[in-house]
């Protein structure tokens, strides 16, 4: 797995010049590459006297990013395809699939154990969760998750689109925050 340069300083803000859209998706990838997940994948699913033109293990990443960014089927990685000079190559379609059916019992397996591998190097890397409180009170090991949406205005001019119950058109995201004492999930924030 090759890091691309750019990402070294990468920053999120709205607004200014050289936008890119899905800025989520490329979050989200970089974070799969920097906690280990895509190295793990491709070291679990190498094989002997095959090289592909894409990385296993980038693929299924790529897959998981997609699907975290609204996709509903695998032709939909095109739209990290379309980002390529932000993600470098991204398989297309075809190699996605041909990517899914050569995974086997066995090689779930291994992914599982990949997985299990690299969340716990994440969680390891705190001491500990910072306690959440309630009405003053601190509810020592029990982390608490906050739970919200909003509703993201966007045009429509789909026949018979109804409106939302807030009378608009749009989008209704919900977004999950870890509710600790300081601020954020991780000593120090």
């Amino acid at each position: 797995m090759k890091t691309t340069e750019w990402s070294r300083g990468l920053s999120v803000s709205v607004g200014g010049s050289g936008v890119v859209s899905h800025v989520g998706a490329v979050a989200t990838r970089l974070l799969a590459d920097r906690v280990g997940l895509t190295g793990a994948l491709a070291q679990v699913l190498a094989r002997r006297r095959f090289v592909p033109g894409h990385d296993r293990g980038r693929v299924l990443v790529d897959l998981a990013v997609m699907i975290a960014d609204g996709g509903e089927a695998t032709a939909d990685i095109d739209v990290l395809r379309h980002q390529d000079q932000v993600l470098g190559p991204v398989a297309s379609p075809a190699t996605a699939w041909r990517a899914l059916k050569e995974l086997t019992p066995a090689r779930f397996a291994k992914i599982a154990k990949a997985r299990a591998r690299v969340r716990r190097h994440v969680w390891d890397q705190f001491d500990q969760v910072p306690p959440s409180r309630v009405a003053g009170a601190d509810l020592g090991t029990t982390v608490v998750l906050d739970a919200d949406a909003t509703i993201l205005i966007a045009h429509s001019e789909k026949e018979s689109a109804a409106p939302t119950y807030k009378h608009t058109f749009g989008f209704h995201p919900i977004a999950v925050w870890c509710d600790c004492e300081d601020g954020g999930c991780h000593p120090g924030s």
